[in-house]
């Protein structure tokens, strides 16, 4: 019995002792001032998509991943902290990207991301840098024309983990089936192998998979605004100012429609000086 007892005891006192170090990590987060630490640095560390062809996609045949998003990221920290600064790239998916900015393994996220309200519960948001609007895609030929024909006919409509995107399609089109895949890429396979008649997401990204794989159109239009925002943790005021001034002088100088001409002016259908609108 007595055994038994400092068995328990012991048992609660790890317990114990994980907490109270649970909780300084919590509070060494929740304190530390990333602008001060990326001056210091001369660094910033942006989480961006490898899979979003456009915005940030993985290029295999150099290991880097390009795309407006990462170009932005680059032209912002140099403005920033200067022209020597470095932008540090971690990948993140839809579902990733939260959790590694609380965390602490990034300092902020450029990653096709819409700021909601329920988003701004957790994280801060920049001013916006590029308007979207979701979308479907689907084969050519396709029945489904828009999102009422995807709700009228009951359909399978992927989407991807971690997205607004999949709520947003429930709420305009509550008969249809929603599957969610875990990125773009399994879930344009499953679009390709029919596991689903359309794919919704952002049509700027939308765009992007329709390029890269003839035979599937973007169709319907938009049916929900999509305002994409640099998400920053919160209580970091200083940062995020930094942010939206940089976004401000990158428009101002010129810098900003370069890039955006640069991935997106050959995009068949897409009107990206809408998207950029201020």
């Amino acid at each position: 019995m007595k055994k038994w007892i400092r068995s328990l005891s012991l048992l609660l006192s790890l317990v114990a002792l994980t907490a109270v170090i649970s909780g300084c990590g919590s509070t060494a987060l929740s304190s530390r001032n990333v602008w001060k630490t990326d001056q210091k640095s001369k660094t910033i560390t942006w989480g961006v998509k490898a899979d979003t062809r456009l915005f940030g996609l993985l290029d295999t045949k150099d290991g880097k991943i390009k795309g407006f998003e990462v170009d932005l990221a680059k032209a912002l920290t140099k403005q920033m902290l200067g022209k020597n600064a470095k932008a540090k790239f971690i990948q993140v998916t839809s579902s990733t990207r939260m959790p590694m900015l609380k965390n602490g393994n990034i300092d902020a996220i450029i990653a096709t991301m819409t700021n909601t309200a329920e988003r701004r519960k957790q994280v801060d948001f920049s001013n916006t840098y590029f308007y979207a609007g979701q979308s479907l895609l689907v084969k050519q030929g396709s029945s489904i024309k828009n999102v009422k024909d995807l709700n009228k006919q009951k359909g399978t409509v992927l989407g991807v983990v971690g997205s607004d995107s999949v709520e947003n399609v429930q709420k305009v089109a509550p008969n249809a089936t929603v599957l969610q895949l875990t990125d773009y890429a399994q879930a344009m396979t499953a679009l390709k192998s029919g596991q689903g008649q359309a794919l919704t997401t952002d049509n700027g990204i939308l765009y992007g998979m329709s390029a890269q794989n003839p035979g599937y159109v973007v169709t319907g239009g938009t049916f929900v605004s999509e305002p994409y925002g640099i998400a920053m943790d919160k209580n970091q005021q200083q940062f995020e100012a930094a942010v939206n001034q940089a976004l401000k002088e990158v428009r101002a100088n010129g810098e900003y429609n370069k890039l955006l001409h640069k991935w997106f002016h050959n995009v068949k259908g897409f009107d990206y000086e809408e998207a950029a609108k201020e």
